[in-house]
């Protein structure tokens, strides 16, 4: 990101909310070329704005960062959840594990919730929403008949599936018990050096009815 833009999120950053002129004045260049940099960045998604009237007059515009700004700073959640689990570990190995478990069976749960009733195929998009949804960068790929590719292009928990490695089998048993109608195999990973995680989803020879739980005819 050029250094004026990047200097205008810092300014906003800092202060939660500001105008185009008080940025001006922090960052030390004309309002003019800050309100063409908040342009770009609210083009962008990185910057939503409001308008007060505090009187008479012209309303004064303050902006702050949107949700999808705070990605552009460092976050240091993979190390503190890998010292928590380092904590239950010392306490009690089995702790880890059944952790990750709830973890799965939660996901489960909502995962089925947004997929009844939908057909197979729309099944393997809205799962993909899901993983996308959940930070994975997801996205997916129909290769053929009742056949698709997910895609993770982002360990949402990379530090964690680092350590412990019951991560990356919590998930793919994750995808394998939302589509119970499938054979899901990993096919990438980047644990072991892919450059993304990607899942091959084959549908298996049950009917969509018996797969949502209804009876078949």
């Amino acid at each position: 990101m050029p250094a004026p833009r990047r200097a205008v999120l810092e300014h906003i950053k800092h202060t939660g909310e500001a105008s185009a002129e008080t940025i001006a004045e922090a960052v030390g260049v004309t309002v003019g070329a800050v309100r063409q940099q908040l342009a770009i960045l609210g083009a962008e998604g990185l910057v939503a704005h409001r308008d007060e009237r505090p009187g008479p007059g012209r309303p004064r515009r303050r902006f702050c960062l949107t949700p999808a700004a705070e990605g552009l700073w460092p976050k240091r959640y993979g190390q503190l959840t890998n010292q928590l689990l380092g904590f239950f570990e010392q306490s009690d190995p089995g702790l880890v594990e059944e952790a990750f478990e709830q973890r799965r069976r939660r996901r489960v749960e909502n995962a089925r919730r947004r997929l009844q009733g939908k057909t197979f195929d729309d099944r393997v998009r809205e799962l993909t929403a899901i993983l996308d949804e959940d930070g994975y960068l997801a996205d997916c790929q129909e290769l053929g008949p009742g056949v698709w590719r997910i895609a993770e292009h982002n360990c949402a928990i990379l530090d964690v599936a680092s350590k412990y490695h019951i991560a990356c089998g919590s998930e793919i048993a994750f995808l394998r018990e939302a589509l119970p109608e499938t054979t899901i195999e990993r096919v990438q990973h980047i644990a072991s050096g892919g450059h993304m995680c990607a899942y091959e989803v084959c549908q298996n020879d049950q009917a969509d009815d018996a797969a949502r739980g209804e009876p078949e005819t």
